[in-house]
């Protein structure tokens, strides 16, 4: 099977906290977020256990933004996107550390009033794509033309 692979991601858990959204120095937006999934099992003696997994998700252009102003702490969330990681040398230590996260392609609000959801629901799969049937406006703002600065590298990361 050379020559075949796949890198996908899908997630349904809640936000550990609120998203924080940045702007790269081109000004292109970044949102990143931290998402629980729980995994409920029985140990060995037959008592429950619980599990908690955490999970690192960048978003990029418009799903940061959308990610900035509908996501709340809490909130339930799919995320589906693909594993990435990269590397940087501490400052202090002088030592390389890595981070591996969920780059997300798409974002759907799980949650009803409540729970972090609001009223929105829908799908919003990155900048310029029609994701039909929501209320998200997919066009890319004006004041950045999609592709004007390049390819997005992990330079472009402020966080």
């Amino acid at each position: 099977m050379a020559g075949k692979s796949l890198n996908r991601v899908q997630l349904i858990g809640n936000l550990g906290k609120d998203p924080e959204v940045k702007y790269t120095p081109q000004g292109t937006p970044v949102a990143k977020l931290t998402i629980a999934t729980n995994e409920r099992f029985k140990d060995k003696s037959g008592d429950w256990q619980d599990r908690t997994e955490w999970h690192n998700v960048v978003l990029w252009q418009r799903l940061a933004e959308i990610a900035g102003e509908y996501l709340k702490k809490g909130g339930k969330v799919y995320i589906e996107g693909r594993l990435q990681t990269r590397s940087w040398d501490d400052k202090t230590s002088g030592q390389k550390k890595y981070m591996t996260e969920v780059v997300a392609s798409d974002l759907i609000l799980l949650g009803g009033r409540g729970e972090g959801g609001g009223e929105i629901s829908g799908s919003a799969r990155g900048a310029g794509a029609s994701a039909g049937g929501n209320n998200f406006d997919q066009r890319v703002p004006e004041h950045e033309p999609a592709g004007a600065s390049g390819p997005i590298t992990d330079e472009d990361i402020p966080f």
